[in-house]
């Protein structure tokens, strides 16, 4: 792709719902994951722009196409009891790479975090994915090897469920 313009980066619209889920689909492609995506473009809409929105998006626009786009909501450090960004989703198309998109989204979410008074921004990457880990730390985001991450879906997660007692 060649560059004659610089990126631009600002928050989704409703119309960039299907581009914002046609990028979902290709992280997950990128991931080896692309049988676990399920994604729709009502269940996106419907989270980024319903009645109570809890996900937020911005979009990365090289030559007025989106090219990329992070995907984000709030969490809350209860030890700094303030609130902070967990990027769920940054992602930027193998043409558009080299071109300061990925930079760029990562700033606008700085930025609003810094704007708000937020603690921090924070995501997860697959440990093979080395261009993105060095990416991360050229900018001088640092692995939290301290941690593990865990998940519960599926049948693990049903079965914990119908343990609990009910509420009141």
């Amino acid at each position: 792709m060649s560059v004659t313009s610089s990126p631009v980066v600002r928050r989704a619209e409703p119309g960039d719902v299907p581009a914002l889920v046609g990028l979902v689909y290709d992280l997950a492609e990128y991931e080896n994951a692309r049988h676990e995506c399920t994604l729709t473009p009502d269940q996106l809409h419907t989270a980024l722009f319903g009645p109570a929105p809890a996900l937020f998006a911005h979009v990365a626009l090289l030559e007025d196409r989106i090219a990329g786009c992070a995907i984000w909501f709030l969490n809350f450090s209860t030890w700094d009891g303030v609130h902070g960004i967990y990027l769920e989703d940054l992602y930027v198309t193998p043409a558009a790479r080299g071109t300061g998109l990925g930079r760029a989204l990562l700033a606008a979410l700085a930025r609003e975090a810094d704007t708000r008074g937020y603690s921090r921004v924070s995501w997860s990457v697959l440990t093979w994915n080395t261009p993105s880990i060095g990416f991360y730390e050229s900018l001088g985001a640092q692995v939290q090897d301290d941690w593990v991450g865990y998940r519960l879906t599926g049948p693990a997660l049903s079965e914990l469920a119908a343990t609990a007692t009910p509420e009141r």
